[in-house]
């Protein structure tokens, strides 16, 4: 490790070991499925906080917390048991883009994954985490009644999209911390990708590691691929600290 990196690594370690796991917690949308203890219901409410990550925090917990109370806060028994009339209150769901219409397609879809399946896990399968989204994206998609409008909120890899919430939604449940939950064991935290929007990308030039000015898949490969060099074993561990480091510039 030449002094450059190592002491871009001595930085970001530094902010890692001051972050609060609580206090970061209380103030991110990984609050939501933090109060859950069963794996499907961790997994549920994971990606819909996920999915619904763009804009202000607050509004994001805001939403989500609506969507699980009107799950009765019990997502996955939900998802496999409701009736027609469950689904009515969700007919005034709106968050930014995402509506109701595409709300209730992911609820059938997710029901349609259980019914096959015990894990979201078992849908993430490829040889890398670019291949395991569009394999992902595919299988979510694949029904006669999708939306063609509902397909924008799952990003599409194979388009150059830089799938940040979708790279979230792994980091949460592939690594294993205090903040992290480290349930799904199929994919290794070496391989993930670093979830890439504006605060992070802000970071990633500030300390050299990112160079191209795009939002896209490409950049995600090259920030990824430096902090790879920072921890081979652990580097989107590093997503935390460049978020970190870049908010508190902003304040």
């Amino acid at each position: 490790m030449n002094l450059k990196i190592q002491n871009v690594k001595n930085e970001l370690d530094s902010i890692l070991d001051a972050i609060k796991p609580m206090d970061f917690i209380d103030n991110d949308p990984i609050l939501i499925p933090k109060r859950f203890s069963r794996k499907q219901d961790i997994e549920i409410s994971a990606f819909f906080a996920s999915i619904l990550a763009w804009g202000q925090r607050k509004t994001i917990i805001k939403n989500t917390n609506k969507l699980m109370g009107w799950m009765g806060e019990e997502p996955h028994r939900f998802i496999m048991d409701h009736s027609d009339a469950d689904l009515k209150v969700f007919e005034s769901f709106v968050h930014r883009t995402f509506n109701s219409t595409d709300c209730l397609y992911f609820i059938e879809v997710l029901k349609q994954f259980y019914l096959r399946e015990n894990s979201l896990e078992n849908y993430f399968k490829g040889d890398t985490v670019k291949s395991r989204l569009i394999n992902f994206r595919n299988q979510f998609f694949n029904y006669d009644f999708a939306p063609q409008r509902t397909k924008k909120h799952i990003a599409n890899p194979s388009k150059n999209s830089s799938a940040k919430r979708l790279n979230m939604f792994l980091r949460w449940m592939v690594r294993k911390d205090k903040i992290d939950f480290g349930i799904w064991k199929s994919i290794k935290p070496a391989e993930l990708r670093c979830p890439l929007d504006v605060h992070v990308q802000r970071a990633a030039f500030h300390f050299g590691l990112l160079s191209r000015e795009q939002q896209d898949w490409k950049a995600v490969d090259e920030l990824s691929d430096s902090l790879v060099l920072l921890d081979p074993l652990d580097p989107i561990k590093y997503d935390l600290a460049l978020f970190k480091w870049s908010e508190s510039r902003v304040k």
